[in-house]
């Protein structure tokens, strides 16, 4: 990442929490090698939709769905598109109709990331994040995602399952002296349960397969070309559609983007500056905390040795419901994840929450089981997209490493149950469900439109580079560069909203290097 050096003395403020590992056999009866075996590129035929000859495309049969206009549908669609007779899943989609006819330019279909994100949710999000000549223009479709919210949701450990497994990591329960072997014990009960309770879908949950149904969506809506807008792993949605269906894309706009390759096929090179740049949101934010000036209102002009405390009181006494916990210092710090998504504008809600936490109440003290249905498909799909070494020594020492550069997110996402992208090694080293719908590249999306690529230098999910490398992958894009904090861009600021919504209605890049400024609002 880049400017990570800057912050490593400030990372170090925040002593790593009483983990340490202890050399253990390897667990070679839980590697399944077979598993790690891609299913190969698909030879298939872009012109036909879905990229292969003679699939039938069903109709959508729209309906008035919630509110402001919207009609919703399900689409029928291969589960296995290399096999249509092993059955079919329904993909459910939504749609607002361009308030302009006139002047409509097409569909866009959108997405919001996760894995695991409602594109049916951002779809109605979308009517008040873009400027109203994007709505009055575009038909805005969203879809789940297949193993997503209402398209067959993928199902792993119930809300009390996951609340159990995220408390035992620190809060003294079984090997808190050998964390990774209990990691690995948390990942193999997860993998467990997903295959008892999704086991016949996990094959086809791939991000290969989701692109298909995306040109299965194109086609049933009867468009010739696709503009595309994806948010994160969205990003990689759309890479993985323009490199499949390059001649089907009108615009393509993927911000807070992921290097494909490292996501794909080298998942250390791209887990590793994940779990950097989430230390250092969270040390940004508390220095932020530490200047008078901000008038913030957690750790009374000691920020970070308060935080430090917070995590260090809630594993020694942790919050219990019913006999149960359910909130501890390694859940605390998981959610945090989520909390620096927000960047400088959220800086004071931020602080206003670790008060609360504090006191015992408030949203980061809640039980972790409530995104359950969250964690669910965003550890399957990424690990049905994803091939990590069958090397348990190599993966343990990659752990310490993560844990050791990371000192805030390191343990509890490297240790803890799979539930977000930062702890999904070892239940994906374990992974036992066959990839059929993995796509592994290329990446270059050669003979597509161009491709604009938004990052934020600041990112604490996707990092910069990662729009940087997947700029210089695609054969014909451009990066727009928003300079400051926060998970995305394009509503950051004025400007990348502007630059953005100019490439999605008129097809104008903005010029190469480009870079929007942040106006930090409230946290300057």
């Amino acid at each position: 990442m880049q400017g990570n050096a800057q912050y490593s003395d400030r990372m170090r403020r925040i002593p790593a929490r009483r983990w340490s590992l202890a050399i253990i056999p390897l667990i070679s009866a839980l590697l399944v090698p077979t598993s790690a075996v891609a299913a190969p590129a698909p030879a298939h035929d872009p012109a036909q939709p879905g990229g292969f000859a003679g699939l039938s495309v069903s109709s959508l049969d729209w309906t008035p769905c919630g509110s402001n206009g919207f009609e919703c549908a399900t689409l029928t669609v291969p589960l296995d598109y290399r096999d249509p007779a092993a059955g079919t899943i329904g993909i459910a989609v939504n749609r607002h109709k361009a308030a302009d006819s006139a002047r409509r330019i097409g569909a866009m279909v959108v997405n919001p990331g996760g894995p695991g994100g409602s594109g049916k949710g951002l779809a109605q999000r979308m009517l008040s994040m873009a400027p109203k000549e994007i709505v009055d223009r575009f038909d805005i479709v969203g879809f789940d995602p297949r193993g997503v919210g209402e398209s067959s949701p993928v199902s792993c450990l119930t809300a009390d399952e996951t609340t159990d497994a995220f408390a035992k990591v620190t809060a003294g329960v079984d090997d808190t002296d050998r964390p990774f072997a209990h990691s690995v014990k948390l990942a193999a009960q997860f993998n467990a349960k997903c295959q008892e309770r999704s086991g016949k879908l996990l094959p086809y949950i791939g991000t290969e397969y989701v692109a298909r149904d995306i040109d299965m969506i194109r086609a049933a809506l009867g468009e010739e070309k696709l503009t595309y807008f994806g948010f994160s792993f969205g990003t990689f949605i759309g890479t993985v559609y323009a490199n499949l269906f390059p001649q089907r894309v009108r615009a393509a706009l993927l911000d807070g983007a992921y290097d494909p390759e490292h996501y794909a096929n080298e998942p250390y090179k791209y887990d590793q500056p994940q779990f950097d740049v989430v230390d250092r949101a969270i040390n940004l934010f508390l220095d932020w905390c530490a200047d008078p000036a901000s008038k913030c209102a957690f750790g009374n002009g000691k920020p970070h040795d308060a935080f430090d405390q917070l995590l260090t009181d809630l594993d020694a006494n942790p919050i219990v419901k019913d006999g149960k916990v359910v909130a501890n210092g390694t859940t605390v710090a998981y959610s945090l994840i989520f909390a620096v998504n927000g960047g400088r504008r959220a800086w004071p809600a931020f602080a206003a929450r670790l008060v609360q936490a504090q006191q015992r109440t408030g949203p980061y003290v809640a039980p972790i089981g409530g995104n359950a249905s969250f964690f669910a498909p965003n550890t399957a799909v990424e690990c049905a997209d994803r091939v990590y070494p069958q090397d348990m020594n190599g993966l343990r020492n990659q752990l310490a490493k993560e844990v050791h550069r990371a000192p805030i997110l390191g343990a509890p996402a490297a240790y803890g149950s799979p539930g977000y992208d930062h702890s999904h090694a070892t239940a994906c080293t374990l992974w036992k469900a066959e990839r059929k719908s993995r796509y592994a590249g290329p990446w270059d999306a050669k003979g597509s439109a161009p491709i604009l690529v938004v990052g934020t230098t600041g990112d604490p999910d996707t990092p910069y580079q990662d729009a940087v490398a997947l700029r210089r992958t695609l054969a014909n894009s451009r990066l727009l560069t928003f300079v400051g904090e926060g998970h995305t861009g394009y509503s950051a600021s004025p400007c990348t909203k502007a630059a953005a919504s100019e490439y999605l209605l008129n097809l104008t890049l903005p010029a190469d290097g480009t870079r929007c400024n942040d106006d930090p609002g409230p946290a300057s």
